[in-house]
């Protein structure tokens, strides 16, 4: 960054630009506009920042991001804890959740297989899938993304999943090739869990 601005400035356009789709021209706009805006505010960011960081967690049992621990879907006596509902990651979990039409569980796995970004079935959270599934679960829809990686982490799972009898389903393919679930219309989402099928041998 140019040397015009502030050592402080500088510093603070380089952590902005370091976060996903902010270029060097938006951390720029963005860290003015913190410099300009009142110190309240300022300071609001700064100790919103700071909270999430010290108490957001991964929930013990879904692996979703919770302040309690288990989150409040897993601790909802209300819900469906035979039907395991597993997402690729915390939005695509919100994403369904705004539909109002799914009642039963989550598991987020964190990610997505992918070896080209060096992403591979160890680096999700799916040894703790299996521990769950052993203990009571009955069906388990794989919701994952339908693009190349998604297919591939879904074809994975049905493998490791198979071996312990449960009842594997996929959604309708309401949702386009290659699109992502959480830019998905509540409607899309809703009907691809309604119309969902049971996986094929």
């Amino acid at each position: 960054m140019s040397s015009v601005y502030t050592e402080s400035l500088t510093r603070l356009m380089d952590e902005l630009g370091k976060l996903p789709g902010v270029g060097l021209r938006t951390a720029e706009r963005l860290a003015l506009h913190i410099l300009k805006a009142p110190e309240p505010e300022a300071l609001a960011l700064a100790d919103a920042i700071r909270d999430v960081r010290r108490n957001t967690r991964r929930c013990s049992v879904c692996c979703n991001i919770t302040e309690h621990d288990p989150c409040p879907i897993c601790s909802d006596p209300r819900r469906d804890h035979s039907v395991v509902c597993i997402v690729e990651q915390p939005r695509d979990l919100m994403a369904i959740e705004k539909t109002g039409a799914y009642r039963g569980v989550y598991h987020v796995l964190m990610g997505r297989i992918a070896p080209l970004e060096d992403v591979h079935p160890e680096d999700l959270t799916i040894d703790h899938l299996l521990q769950r599934v052993r203990h009571g679960v009955k069906e388990v829809i794989l919701y994952t993304n339908p693009d190349l990686e998604g297919d591939v982490t879904a074809q994975h799972l049905a493998k490791v999943l198979r071996p312990l009898g449960v009842r594997l389903s996929v959604p309708a393919r309401g949702i386009p090739t290659g699109s992502q679930i959480e830019y998905s219309s509540d409607t899309v989402l809703r009907d691809a869990l309604d119309g969902r099928r049971e996986l094929g041998q």
